[in-house]
């Protein structure tokens, strides 16, 4: 008997229904908080940098699913890859062979990455981060990694040891024995570092939480330091690897800066099949890896799977025939000059910096003051509302997806596909400052949406 499956069918008889779908068996938060401030949209598909609802409307992707959509949705050339290497048959996974994949996809990667040897593929951002963790101590032979205020390298117990946010973290210790240290403060470094104890620093070159980059010269002096006690540089380009910041990874952007590890995910998946590889220098895999004993010390059962390491080769060999690192250069530094260019013109709008493009806006308190009063009554309630009040209307109003960078910040982050183009930032500088201009004008629907998120603020206390 021959099974079937209509996966076109069942979604044309059950895809209205995700949003109950969703509240019933999976994360009951998330459809309510969708709801609640109207982000409980319904795209029909997806192409490039932009969405479609069944109405045929376009919208503006600027979160590129947290930085997976490097290449945006659906690119062509990772989608054939995807096809052909299912359509192969391969005898993938038998765990007691060596595939070609894996090795083509670990070559074409350490091309990019000068001064690193070997890679362990896994399955997300914060898998790799765990292989990190897990060789650093091994390598080293000592327990504590030390990691920055503020930062974020994923949500497994492990990684979660190294988050910097404690709203992450609350509730779900007893967490590994690591320490934090504040960005760039060297002095700090040093300190801990004379204890004798300290593994490895694992740092983002630029911080996802609010969008802050190591201060320049940074990254050099700690990798100095480090070696100097013996502790290793992991370097998490979970986010900012494969182009993100316009070089192929952001701590290129310093001279002199060799990661002992470094964490890649995200982009390299095409968004179709999920992957993360820890790159490291060969005698830390070495001690890992020491003899024939110990050659599953460290492995993941879906790690180097055919599909994933396809849709892997296929970014790569986009991102050097398109010659993406080089336009998201161009393209981010127009938008960042062109958002730079409003904060004289928008005195809630405070700051704009970033890299490439991975850019943050910074709200802070305005001049005026009937502006002061409601800033004021903003941060009482809850600090980050005001930020929030932006991301609303540019959906509602201009079809713009956009985040908050992180709880309590009046940040938004900026992280579009790298496929992002002069048409598009011609279009969010449009729709950002059509929204500035009702922000700034003491009134309107923007800041009668305000009440209700300072209502709910307080309702949460």
């Amino acid at each position: 008997m021959t099974s079937e499956f209509d996966l076109g069918a069942l979604l044309a008889e059950r895809g209205a229904e995700r949003y109950e779908l969703h509240t019933k068996y999976l994360n009951p938060q998330l459809p309510r908080m969708l709801h609640t401030i109207g982000f409980d949209k319904v795209y029909e598909r997806a192409e490039g940098a932009h969405f479609f609802d069944a109405d045929g409307n376009d919208y503006l992707d600027m979160l590129a699913g947290f930085g997976v959509m490097g290449l945006g949705r659906h690119h062509p050339v990772v989608r054939k890859a995807l096809h052909d290497v299912v359509d192969m048959d391969l005898a993938d996974l038998t765990r007691f062979d060596c595939q070609p994949l894996p090795g083509l996809l670990a070559e074409r990667l350490l091309n990019h990455s000068p001064h690193l040897d070997r890679v362990f593929f896994g399955n997300s951002g914060t898998e790799a981060v765990e292989t990190a963790l897990k060789f650093a101590r091994y390598a080293t032979g000592r327990p504590r990694v030390l990691y920055c205020e503020h930062a974020f390298h994923g949500l497994t117990t492990g990684s979660l040891s190294v988050n910097g946010e404690s709203g992450f973290r609350d509730g779900f210790a007893p967490l590994l024995p690591d320490t934090a240290v504040p960005l760039g403060d060297l002095d700090a470094l040093a300190r801990e570092l004379k204890k004798g104890d300290v593994a490895a620093l694992i740092v983002e070159p630029i911080q996802g939480k609010g969008v802050h980059e190591a201060p320049p010269g940074y990254l050099r002096a700690a990798q100095e330091l480090l070696h100097k006690h013996k502790a290793l540089l992991i370097a998490d380009e979970v986010q900012t690897g494969l182009g993100r910041t316009g070089d192929f990874y952001a701590y290129q952007h310093e001279d002199g800066v060799e990661p002992d590890l470094v964490c890649v995910a995200k982009a390299l998946s095409g968004g179709y099949v999920p992957v993360g590889a820890t790159l490291g220098k060969d005698w830390i895999f070495k001690k890992v890896y020491s003899s024939m004993d110990r050659v599953l010390v460290h492995s993941a059962s879906f790690g180097a799977n055919a599909q994933a390491m396809a849709c892997g080769l296929a970014v790569l060999s986009v991102m050097e025939n398109e010659q993406i690192v080089a336009g998201v250069r161009t393209t981010g530094e127009l938008l960042r000059s062109r958002l730079t260019e409003l904060i004289d013109k928008y005195e809630l709008l405070s700051d704009v910096r970033g890299r490439g493009l991975m850019i943050g806006i910074e709200f802070g308190k305005p001049s005026s003051l009937k502006l002061r009063s409601r800033w004021a009554m903003l941060q009482a309630a809850r600090k980050g509302l005001f930020a929030q009040m932006v991301v609303v209307p540019l959906l509602q109003r201009h079809r713009i997806l956009t985040q908050v960078s992180g709880d309590h910040l009046e940040v938004i982050k900026l992280i579009p596909p790298l496929v992002f183009g002069e048409a598009d930032v011609d279009r969010f500088i449009e729709g950002f400052a059509a929204v500035m201009d009702d922000a700034h004008s003491g009134g309107g629907l923007m800041w009668d949406f305000g009440k209700t998120l300072i209502k709910q603020a307080v309702a949460n206390r």
